[in-house]
Protein backbone atom coordinates (compact mmCIF):
# COMPACT_ATOMS: atom_id res chain seq x y z
CA UNK A 1 0.00 0.00 0.00
CA UNK A 2 2.79 2.69 -0.50
CA UNK A 3 1.00 4.13 -2.63
CA UNK A 4 -2.59 4.64 -0.42
CA UNK A 5 -2.11 8.30 0.46
CA UNK A 6 -0.76 9.51 -2.87
CA UNK A 7 -1.81 12.85 -3.45
CA UNK A 8 -2.31 13.71 -0.27
CA UNK A 9 -0.68 16.28 2.40
CA UNK A 10 -0.56 15.51 5.99
CA UNK A 11 0.77 17.52 8.91
CA UNK A 12 2.42 16.14 12.02
CA UNK A 13 2.55 18.41 14.84
CA UNK A 14 5.92 17.17 16.92
CA UNK A 15 6.86 15.53 14.42
CA UNK A 16 10.67 15.31 14.78
CA UNK A 17 10.70 12.55 17.70
CA UNK A 18 8.81 9.88 19.29
CA UNK A 19 5.13 8.94 17.82
CA UNK A 20 5.21 11.96 15.87
CA UNK A 21 8.06 10.71 13.74
CA UNK A 22 7.61 7.69 13.62
CA UNK A 23 3.96 8.64 12.15
CA UNK A 24 5.24 11.24 9.89
CA UNK A 25 7.36 8.22 8.41
CA UNK A 26 4.39 5.79 7.84
CA UNK A 27 2.06 8.46 6.51
CA UNK A 28 5.30 9.31 3.86
CA UNK A 29 5.99 5.96 3.53
CA UNK A 30 2.19 5.55 2.29
CA UNK A 31 2.55 8.22 -0.59
CA UNK A 32 1.69 11.25 1.82
CA UNK A 33 3.57 14.63 1.60
CA UNK A 34 4.27 15.33 4.96
CA UNK A 35 5.15 17.99 6.86
CA UNK A 36 6.73 18.06 10.28
CA UNK A 37 5.58 21.01 12.47
CA UNK A 38 8.15 20.68 15.49
CA UNK A 39 9.76 23.29 17.72
CA UNK A 40 12.68 21.06 17.47
CA UNK A 41 14.87 22.53 15.59
CA UNK A 42 17.52 20.76 15.58
CA UNK A 43 16.29 17.13 14.01
CA UNK A 44 14.58 18.93 10.79
CA UNK A 45 17.54 16.91 9.07
CA UNK A 46 15.92 13.95 10.45
CA UNK A 47 12.25 14.87 9.59
CA UNK A 48 10.54 12.18 6.84
CA UNK A 49 8.72 15.33 5.27
CA UNK A 50 9.13 18.96 4.84
CA UNK A 51 10.19 20.96 7.93
CA UNK A 52 8.27 23.52 9.53
CA UNK A 53 9.17 26.03 12.85
CA UNK A 54 5.98 25.69 14.44
CA UNK A 55 4.77 26.34 17.98
CA UNK A 56 1.66 24.72 18.48
CA UNK A 57 0.60 26.97 21.44
CA UNK A 58 0.45 30.01 19.23
CA UNK A 59 -2.55 31.13 16.79
CA UNK A 60 -0.31 33.01 14.82
CA UNK A 61 2.02 29.98 14.62
CA UNK A 62 -1.07 28.49 13.19
CA UNK A 63 -2.74 30.43 10.60
CA UNK A 64 1.67 30.59 9.17
CA UNK A 65 1.16 27.12 9.05
CA UNK A 66 -1.76 26.76 7.42
CA UNK A 67 -1.39 29.53 4.89
CA UNK A 68 2.56 27.76 4.41
CA UNK A 69 0.99 24.64 3.35
CA UNK A 70 -2.32 25.73 1.30
CA UNK A 71 0.37 27.90 -0.89
CA UNK A 72 3.18 25.25 -1.07
CA UNK A 73 1.09 22.14 -1.00
CA UNK A 74 -2.11 23.45 -2.01
CA UNK A 75 -3.98 21.57 0.18
CA UNK A 76 -4.62 20.16 3.40
CA UNK A 77 -5.72 16.33 4.04
CA UNK A 78 -4.29 14.93 6.98
CA UNK A 79 -3.61 16.52 10.56
CA UNK A 80 -1.89 14.70 13.43
CA UNK A 81 -2.09 16.65 16.68
CA UNK A 82 0.69 14.80 18.47
CA UNK A 83 2.62 17.70 20.02
CA UNK A 84 2.82 17.34 23.65
CA UNK A 85 4.24 17.63 26.97
CA UNK A 86 3.87 15.64 30.30
CA UNK A 87 4.14 18.81 32.79
CA UNK A 88 6.05 17.07 35.40
CA UNK A 89 4.77 15.70 38.01
CA UNK A 90 1.48 17.22 40.45
CA UNK A 91 -1.15 16.50 42.45
CA UNK A 92 -4.50 18.14 42.84
CA UNK A 93 -2.65 19.99 45.60
CA UNK A 94 0.40 20.83 44.79
CA UNK A 95 0.27 21.79 40.79
CA UNK A 96 1.06 25.27 40.32
CA UNK A 97 -1.11 27.67 38.04
CA UNK A 98 1.76 28.16 36.60
CA UNK A 99 2.41 24.76 35.48
CA UNK A 100 -1.87 23.86 34.67
CA UNK A 101 -1.56 26.23 32.21
CA UNK A 102 1.06 25.67 30.16
CA UNK A 103 0.26 22.21 29.87
CA UNK A 104 -2.94 23.03 28.83
CA UNK A 105 -1.55 25.54 26.45
CA UNK A 106 0.33 22.82 24.65
CA UNK A 107 -1.73 19.76 25.25
CA UNK A 108 -5.55 20.79 24.99
CA UNK A 109 -5.32 24.40 23.37
CA UNK A 110 -2.51 23.66 21.09
CA UNK A 111 -4.80 20.44 19.74
CA UNK A 112 -8.12 22.64 19.83
CA UNK A 113 -6.10 25.71 17.41
CA UNK A 114 -5.22 22.29 15.51
CA UNK A 115 -8.36 21.15 14.92
CA UNK A 116 -10.03 25.02 14.14
CA UNK A 117 -6.97 25.35 11.80
CA UNK A 118 -7.55 21.73 10.03
CA UNK A 119 -10.67 21.91 9.43
CA UNK A 120 -10.30 25.54 7.65
CA UNK A 121 -7.88 23.80 5.57
CA UNK A 122 -10.14 20.77 4.78
CA UNK A 123 -13.73 21.64 4.74
CA UNK A 124 -13.63 22.29 0.85
CA UNK A 125 -12.09 18.99 -0.44
CA UNK A 126 -14.90 16.98 0.61
CA UNK A 127 -17.83 19.28 1.35
CA UNK A 128 -21.44 17.22 1.02
CA UNK A 129 -19.47 14.62 -0.62
CA UNK A 130 -19.71 11.26 1.39
CA UNK A 131 -16.08 11.00 0.35
CA UNK A 132 -13.62 11.82 2.85
CA UNK A 133 -12.85 15.80 2.97
CA UNK A 134 -9.80 14.74 5.67
CA UNK A 135 -9.19 13.18 9.04
CA UNK A 136 -7.91 14.37 11.91
CA UNK A 137 -6.01 12.36 14.47
CA UNK A 138 -5.74 14.06 18.00
CA UNK A 139 -3.12 12.02 20.16
CA UNK A 140 -4.49 11.65 23.77
CA UNK A 141 -3.42 9.39 26.71
CA UNK A 142 -4.98 6.54 28.76
CA UNK A 143 -4.53 9.40 31.32
CA UNK A 144 -7.01 11.16 29.50
CA UNK A 145 -9.69 8.01 29.52
CA UNK A 146 -9.37 6.50 33.31
CA UNK A 147 -7.63 9.25 35.22
CA UNK A 148 -4.78 9.08 38.17
CA UNK A 149 -4.39 10.73 41.34
CA UNK A 150 -1.32 12.43 39.06
CA UNK A 151 0.21 13.93 37.27
CA UNK A 152 -2.94 16.36 37.54
CA UNK A 153 -2.65 19.38 34.62
CA UNK A 154 -1.40 16.40 31.79
CA UNK A 155 -4.52 14.16 33.14
CA UNK A 156 -6.68 17.01 32.47
CA UNK A 157 -5.42 18.02 29.07
CA UNK A 158 -5.98 14.16 27.70
CA UNK A 159 -9.06 14.26 28.94
CA UNK A 160 -9.92 17.57 27.38
CA UNK A 161 -8.69 15.98 23.94
CA UNK A 162 -11.04 13.11 24.14
CA UNK A 163 -14.25 14.97 23.85
CA UNK A 164 -12.74 17.84 21.56
CA UNK A 165 -12.62 15.19 19.09
CA UNK A 166 -15.94 13.93 19.76
CA UNK A 167 -17.54 17.59 19.24
CA UNK A 168 -15.05 18.37 16.01
CA UNK A 169 -15.95 14.82 14.53
CA UNK A 170 -20.26 15.61 15.13
CA UNK A 171 -19.68 19.50 14.12
CA UNK A 172 -17.77 18.08 11.01
CA UNK A 173 -20.54 15.33 10.25
CA UNK A 174 -23.23 17.94 11.03
CA UNK A 175 -22.11 20.20 8.69
CA UNK A 176 -21.53 17.79 5.91
CA UNK A 177 -17.61 18.84 5.49
CA UNK A 178 -16.57 15.10 5.03
CA UNK A 179 -13.67 15.64 8.00
CA UNK A 180 -13.66 12.92 10.33
CA UNK A 181 -11.80 13.01 13.78
CA UNK A 182 -10.44 10.46 16.18
CA UNK A 183 -8.49 10.11 18.99
CA UNK A 184 -5.48 7.80 19.96
CA UNK A 185 -4.88 6.79 23.40
CA UNK A 186 -1.43 5.40 24.21
CA UNK A 187 -0.14 3.47 27.11
CA UNK A 188 3.56 3.46 28.20
CA UNK A 189 5.91 4.39 24.91
CA UNK A 190 9.30 4.12 24.74
CA UNK A 191 9.67 8.01 23.86
CA UNK A 192 11.23 11.29 25.33
CA UNK A 193 9.00 10.92 27.96
CA UNK A 194 9.99 8.49 30.29
CA UNK A 195 13.97 10.46 29.72
CA UNK A 196 14.03 11.16 33.43
CA UNK A 197 13.12 7.44 34.06
CA UNK A 198 15.68 6.05 32.12
CA UNK A 199 18.76 8.37 33.73
CA UNK A 200 17.49 7.47 36.91
CA UNK A 201 16.93 3.80 36.41
CA UNK A 202 18.91 3.10 33.77
CA UNK A 203 17.07 2.40 29.95
CA UNK A 204 16.88 -1.39 30.13
CA UNK A 205 15.77 -1.51 33.80
CA UNK A 206 13.60 0.90 33.15
CA UNK A 207 11.80 -0.47 29.86
CA UNK A 208 11.32 -3.71 31.92
CA UNK A 209 9.91 -2.18 34.76
CA UNK A 210 7.12 -0.54 32.57
CA UNK A 211 6.65 -3.33 30.16
CA UNK A 212 5.80 -5.03 32.99
CA UNK A 213 3.23 -2.86 33.94
CA UNK A 214 1.37 -4.35 30.46
CA UNK A 215 -0.65 -7.02 30.67
CA UNK A 216 0.63 -7.51 26.96
CA UNK A 217 4.37 -7.86 28.64
CA UNK A 218 6.40 -4.71 26.80
CA UNK A 219 5.99 -1.13 26.61
CA UNK A 220 4.89 0.31 23.02
CA UNK A 221 7.27 1.35 20.25
CA UNK A 222 6.53 4.10 18.52
CA UNK A 223 5.64 2.87 15.34
CA UNK A 224 3.08 0.65 17.06
CA UNK A 225 0.88 3.62 17.37
CA UNK A 226 2.19 5.01 14.14
CA UNK A 227 0.33 1.97 12.34
CA UNK A 228 -3.17 2.99 14.09
CA UNK A 229 -2.47 6.62 13.45
CA UNK A 230 -1.86 5.80 9.60
CA UNK A 231 -5.42 3.77 9.54
CA UNK A 232 -6.91 6.82 10.71
CA UNK A 233 -5.62 8.58 7.95
CA UNK A 234 -6.72 6.51 5.63
CA UNK A 235 -9.62 5.51 3.86
CA UNK A 236 -9.68 2.05 5.12
CA UNK A 237 -11.30 4.12 8.07
CA UNK A 238 -13.71 6.19 6.34
CA UNK A 239 -16.81 4.59 8.48
CA UNK A 240 -14.98 5.98 11.62
CA UNK A 241 -15.20 9.65 13.61
CA UNK A 242 -15.83 10.90 17.24
CA UNK A 243 -14.15 7.57 18.78
CA UNK A 244 -10.92 6.96 20.75
CA UNK A 245 -8.64 4.30 19.68
CA UNK A 246 -6.84 2.51 23.11
CA UNK A 247 -3.29 0.91 22.01
CA UNK A 248 -2.07 0.40 25.69
CA UNK A 249 -0.61 -3.51 25.84
CA UNK A 250 -3.99 -3.87 27.18
CA UNK A 251 -3.33 -1.66 30.64
CA UNK A 252 -7.02 -0.45 30.73
CA UNK A 253 -8.65 -3.81 30.13
CA UNK A 254 -9.64 -4.26 33.71
CA UNK A 255 -11.68 -2.37 36.33
CA UNK A 256 -9.46 0.12 37.02
CA UNK A 257 -5.70 0.88 35.48
CA UNK A 258 -2.57 0.36 37.73
CA UNK A 259 -0.52 3.39 37.58
CA UNK A 260 3.34 3.00 35.08
CA UNK A 261 5.03 3.82 37.54
CA UNK A 262 3.73 2.66 40.39
CA UNK A 263 4.87 0.06 42.57
CA UNK A 264 2.59 -3.41 42.95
Amino acid sequence: MSDELSGRVAVVTGGASGIGAASATLLAAAGAAVIVADLAEGSKEASAGRFVTHDVASEDSWQSLLADVLQREGRLDIMVNNAGVSGGPGNPENTTVENWQKVQAINSEGVFLGCKYAIQGMKHLGAGKAASGGSIVNISSIAGLVGGAGPTAYTASKGAVRLLSKSVALYCAEQKYGIRCNSVHPGGVDTAIFNPLWQAVGREQGKAFLGSRHPIGRMAEPQDLGELVLWLASDRSSFVTGTEFTSDGGVTAGLQRRSLLAPS
